[in-house]
């Protein structure tokens, strides 16, 4: 396993440790271009009331906004759990070049298994997809964050 996407991968499970502190589903992600990163998100939808507000769409701003291009190409996007349908056209709208992911998403993830927007042949864009870099971690963040809400209630 490449250390680099190990690296990256910790950087996005920080960013997902916060969301969980303020309330929010614990999802990170950062995107990375020759070892720089341009953006960062995590889940955000209770804080900004937006349905869109995942950590993917966050993080595609904020690099688009800081590199001045709606194009990412040759960049790396990591993110803590399997991008959803919507991230996922997003992804293949910002050209990223690889998509670095750690657990897997069974019911809403569309980059791999039956619903593989990413790999869709139909799109003039490809990206190339690695998953399951530090995938207990991040599953296991998931599940002891929706279990103490669950407790809680």
């Amino acid at each position: 396993m490449n250390t680099d996407h190990e690296y990256w991968m910790d950087r996005a499970l920080g960013l997902a440790r916060l969301a969980a502190f303020r309330g929010e589903v614990p999802i990170g992600c950062l995107i990375v271009r020759n070892g720089e990163i341009l953006g960062t998100g995590h889940d955000g939808k209770e804080l900004f009331k937006d349905p869109t507000a995942h950590a993917e769409i966050l993080a595609l701003r904020a690099a688009a906004h800081r590199i001045g291009d709606w194009r990412l190409e040759g960049s790396d996007l990591y993110v803590t759990l399997e991008p959803c349908p919507m991230c996922a056209g997003a992804l293949l709208h910002s050209r990223v070049a690889r998509l670095i992911f750690g657990a897997g998403n069974p019911r809403w993830g569309a980059c791999s298994g039956e619903l593989d927007l990413i790999r869709n042949p139909r799109f003039n864009h490809r990206i190339e997809v690695i998953e399951g870099i530090r995938a207990t971690e991040c599953a296991e963040l998931l599940r002891t964050t929706f279990k103490t809400w669950r407790n809680a209630n």
